[in-house]
């Protein structure tokens, strides 16, 4: 590492669990983040402001000035921009040397299958359920590790979904895809600022965690949190041996 990366990562670096090892791995990964909204926005910025070498961004939208409340990366400047753009301007104001990969569509199967062969981590950072199985499903299929969140109201979860262990759960085990329900989003119920922030910034706690090679993740775990009453809890989440969705390519493996 050169001198002025030593310095810009000194707190880290600090780290006996980090240390210069967990530094070089993290600037040598890659992540990629679908959603560059109010989880992705401080996601994104820990990620960057980290060190991490390679980030790639999906999103399809552009920056409103409703987003603003929340979505901290953006800017009144920015309102009108593609939401990837203006992320992207926001995590290299904070480090220049950040090499962001921008994708301003949707996240569909196409897109998935060609960027996660590439990728260490995926962020899920996005709102609704169909697109949450999607990215479980490139996940499974490409073994790749999995962070999930989301955030509504006053209530906010964190998950690691990581298939490349034997027992571990993916999305579809603890969600199933044929379960119904009233997609609920932020645009109509609402959502508290900060919050997005807490769980955003989990999210980039576990990206790196796992990148870093560092303590230990969520796996089998999710996490809750009400903000409201400010209120924690943690549910175990076990793998579903029939999964529909993980078990073909557990199998090839």
């Amino acid at each position: 590492m050169r001198d002025d990366q030593l310095l810009r990562y000194s707190r880290h670096i600090l780290l006996n669990e980090w240390g210069v090892e967990g530094q070089e791995r993290v600037s040598q990964s890659h992540a990629l983040i679908v959603g560059a909204g109010g989880l992705g926005s401080p996601a994104a910025l820990y990620l960057a402001s980290a060190g991490v070498g390679h980030i790639s961004l999906i999103d399809h939208d552009h920056v409103d000035v409703t987003n603003l409340q929340r979505q901290i990366a953006h800017s009144q400047a920015r309102v009108g921009q593609l939401k990837v753009a203006s992320l992207q301007a926001a995590m290299q104001a904070i480090n220049p040397e950040a090499q962001v990969t921008c994708y301003s569509q949707k996240a569909d199967a196409a897109l998935l299958t060609l960027c996660l062969p590439s990728v260490d981590v995926v962020l899920d950072c996005t709102d609704n359920f169909e697109t949450r199985q999607l990215i479980n499903r490139a996940c499974a299929q490409f073994a790749k590790p999995l962070v999930s969140g989301s955030a509504l109201r006053f209530d906010g979860q964190v998950a690691v979904y990581d298939t490349r262990q034997a027992d571990a759960p993916c999305y579809a085990c603890v969600f199933p895809p044929t379960q119904s329900f009233e997609e609920e989003r932020c645009a109509t119920l609402g959502v508290l600022a900060p919050l997005v922030g807490v769980i955003g910034s989990m999210q980039a706690t576990e990206a790196l965690k796992l990148l870093s090679g560092m303590g230990s993740s969520l796996q089998g775990k999710l996490m809750m949190f009400n903000a409201q009453h400010m209120e924690w809890q943690t549910m175990s989440t076990a793998r579903n041996l029939n999964c529909s969705v993980c078990g073909p390519f557990r199998a090839k493996s």
